[in-house]
């Protein structure tokens, strides 16, 4: 194992450390904020953006619109990073601008945000996944996607259910089956719906929504980055044991 190898794989256990942890104060006095931001909006606002989801999600397992380049099969894991970090920078420098010309439209603009984004993030998690090495037209790495789509934007005891997935991908994806309907679409839309909630729907609101709209995207941007590389570096450390002790 190389010096960077050794780093990495400390960086990923920090990781993994909080992840496992309970909801903090914070955490739950922003949710009861959330739940008053999103009083202030109509009914429609929210089945807009539920449709939204649901249909964007639907798209990275049936449409191919996404899948462009070849999985990355030569390079060490520093070099593939390396890459991968100055895909993540492109695409929050895209976020950013996108959140703040769409929140500086209010309400009206706010519609067009959620396709928008939703389109950045999983650009971006496909881009990460070939980088890696992986076959993102592969149902099940498809499905890999959605559940580091989830992780990076569920309640905290969400990603607790979540992360032994994650860390067992090889003999949970076993289990998966191959039709696209028993993947719970309902729990995932509401868990991605409330966490973002509170940037996203400040959003909407006049005069700040702007600003708000560009630092929420650069943040969510970020954080889903950064969720993609250490579940990444996960398998990538699963693969080398399981080749070791074969």
């Amino acid at each position: 194992m190389t010096t960077y190898e050794k780093k990495v794989m400390e960086e990923m256990v920090l990781w993994q450390e909080k992840m496992r942890k309970k909801p903090s104060r914070s955490e739950q006095f922003t949710k009861k904020l959330q739940v008053k931001i999103n009083n202030l909006l109509p009914d429609k606002v929210h089945q807009v953006i539920t449709l939204s989801i649901e249909k964007m999600m639907k798209a990275v397992l049936f449409g191919s619109k996404y899948i462009s380049g070849h999985p990355k099969k030569e390079g060490s894991l520093q070099l593939r990073e390396a890459y991968v970090k100055r895909s993540i920078r492109h695409y929050k420098k895209a976020a950013t601008i996108e959140g703040a010309i769409t929140g500086a439209g209010g309400i009206l603009m706010g519609f067009a945000d959620f396709p928008a984004f939703l389109t950045i993030k999983i650009k971006m998690l496909f881009n990460i996944a070939v980088l890696y090495g992986f076959q993102v037209k592969d149902y099940k790495e498809r499905l890999f996607i959605l559940y580091l789509f989830q992780i990076t934007f569920s309640s905290q005891q969400r990603r607790n259910e979540l992360l032994d997935r994650i860390v067992h991908w090889s003999a949970y994806a076993d289990t998966l089956p191959n039709n696209v309907d028993n993947f719970d679409w309902l729990i995932f839309q509401q868990e991605y719906r409330d966490y973002i909630d509170l940037a996203k729907m400040a959003q909407l609101l006049p005069v700040i929504g702007s600003v708000v709209g560009a630092v929420a995207n650069n943040k969510l941007v970020e954080q889903l980055g950064s969720t993609a590389i250490n579940c990444y570096r996960q398998r990538y450390f699963h693969a080398i044991k399981e080749i070791g002790t074969s």
